[in-house]
């Protein structure tokens, strides 16, 4: 099976503290994966290098066999754990942002989407509310036909009722010939989407592997796991 993303022995320093310490795994096509751990463990810094925006690390990354940067970024449609879409945009002019910047942005399913959530397209984003804008970000950037999406905490800000609404938007709206990098610390309502988990820990892989395989060795669901791995992480 071909490999959307590969990364091999990636480590990365800020100053004297050691971030990333040799972590290794692939995405293959059409699968979901998560890297989950708590806040610090390195799960953005692993986003941010797979995204081109760090450079100064050690190891290989690969998406679809090209290093990070621009040229790799064609293929990737990345939702931050904070939006790059500025507020003073109303909804329709982010719409026409992403079709001006993104050659495979598909306008038609963005309103599709929005308008499935009842979302004003006349409205600037700073009116709407916290969880109404993560939607909007969220609709754009799953109406790219990218090979990979790589979603940093993407339920993280919202309230329970939307997490449910955005885990499902996730599910309808990508392809099974792209993949998912999705990281997040919040593991109970992500991890019925979830085809392999992958736990960071200081900067390190502790665990690695297909969920129900997880689920199957441990006799435990992938939650209940992850709170007796981090139980004393802070």
């Amino acid at each position: 099976m071909d490999n959307v993303l590969e990364i091999k022995e990636l480590s990365k320093n800020y100053g004297k503290t050691q971030a990333l310490k040799g972590v290794s795994f692939d995405i293959p096509k059409g699968k979901i994966v998560g890297v989950l751990g708590p806040n610090g463990s390195g799960k953005t810094t692993i986003i941010k290098t797979v995204m081109g925006l760090l450079s100064d690390y050690g190891g290989d990354v690969r998406i679809m066999s090209e290093t990070p940067g621009f040229l790799a970024n064609r293929h990737i449609s990345y939702l931050p754990d904070v939006s790059h879409i500025p507020t003073w945009l109303t909804v329709n002019q982010a719409i026409g942002f992403f079709s001006d910047f993104y050659q495979d942005f598909d306008t038609e399913k963005a309103r599709g989407m929005l308008a499935d959530m009842k979302i004003p397209t006349d409205k600037k984003l700073k009116t709407l509310s916290r969880g109404m804008q993560e939607k909007v970000q969220l609709s754009l950037v799953m109406s790219r036909k990218a090979k990979l999406y790589v979603l940093d905490e993407p339920i993280g800000a919202v309230d329970p009722a939307s997490r449910e609404f955005i885990i499902d938007t996730i599910l309808r709206n990508y392809s099974e010939d792209s993949s998912i990098l999705l990281s997040t610390h919040i593991i109970a309502d992500i991890e019925p989407i979830l085809d392999v988990a992958i736990f960071i820990k200081d900067g390190e892989i502790v665990l690695h592997d297909e969920v129900d395989k997880i689920r199957e060795d441990n006799d435990n669901s992938l939650d209940q796991l992850f709170r007796e791995v981090f139980r004393n992480v802070h």
